[in-house]
């Protein structure tokens, strides 16, 4: 990333309960044990293995730090930083953008299977596209050639069908108007009224029914924002895995025994050392 910040989404909804939290025994949805640790410790573990200055996460639990008891904490140290989470995900990437150094990644606390090799390519993918903001997306191809029961929703654009990685991409604190996108949820325009004004209707249809080449679409969207939002598409087609419920987090946890493709530490014994990321490639159609 060239120094900057990677902020975890680690908030909860207002009044809800987390059927995950609550089935494990856990305080919080980011505390559930996934390979024997807390799922924020595998993605903490890669933030701490990026070039990111400042490592954020944004939470509603006070206890996080004491609840998480895990080596990653100290080998974060001072490059670690918690803060109060807001009532929504915009609010709190707002709050925290005033701690943050930039270019600033988000991602989410579920994401156990983002890579320093993918937050890498993420922010080489922003920077050679030369645009202040992006969502990364995985091709349909590569997410269903990692397991095929990992994730069930795509976008279909006319020239190639992604689903969403979870993180996300700010250049500089101008761009952060495109953080309204999150107040349709954590995944990218997932309750469309929310995000009607923001997008504008004509867009919004045209994103969420695939009516263009995805480039183009997000260009449209572009103008409508004033911010320059690009896709960012990635090569590991894990990353679009994150862990909902006990479905996903099986799927993550063979993954992570099979591929294993995210930590290296000695405390993360369940998973070897990376391989390395698959080289750059072109948009290609869906299939």
């Amino acid at each position: 990333m060239s120094g900057g910040s990677i902020l975890i989404l680690a908030g909860r909804r207002p009044g809800a309960v987390d059927a995950l939290a609550a089935a494990h025994g856990v305080a919080d949805k980011c505390l559930v044990p996934v390979a024997g640790r807390p799922m924020i410790a595998h993605v903490l573990e890669s933030a701490a293995d990026s070039d990111a200055e400042r490592v954020l996460v944004s939470t509603h639990h006070a206890g996080l730090l004491a609840d998480l008891d895990d080596p990653v904490v100290d080998l974060l140290g001072d490059r670690l930083v918690i803060l109060p989470a807001a009532d929504n995900l915009a609010d709190s990437v707002l709050l925290a953008a005033g701690a943050a150094r930039f270019p600033l990644l988000i991602t989410t606390a579920d994401n156990c299977l983002l890579t320093p090799a993918t937050i890498a390519e993420i922010a080489a993918e922003a920077k050679r596209l030369d645009v202040e903001a992006g969502v990364a997306l995985a091709r349909r191809e590569d997410v269903l050639a990692v397991h095929p029961e990992g994730q069930r929703r795509f976008y279909e654009f006319s020239d190639v069908a992604v689903s969403n990685c979870n993180a996300y991409w700010i250049g500089h604190g101008g761009a952060l108007k495109a953080a309204e996108a999150f107040r349709g949820g954590g995944q990218f325009v997932k309750k469309p009224i929310r995000v009607m004004q923001a997008f504008g209707l004509i867009n919004l249809l045209r994103f969420r029914f695939g009516l263009g080449p995805i480039h183009h679409i997000f260009q449209r969207i572009s103008r409508q924002m004033r911010v320059e939002i690009a896709p960012l598409l990635v090569s590991n087609g894990a990353t679009a895995i994150d862990v909902d419920n006990e479905r996903s987090l099986r799927v993550t946890e063979a993954l992570m025994a099979r591929l294993a493709p995210v930590n290296r530490r000695p405390s993360s014994r369940e998973i070897p050392a990376e391989r390395g990321a698959a080289g750059e490639r072109r948009l290609v159609p869906a299939r």
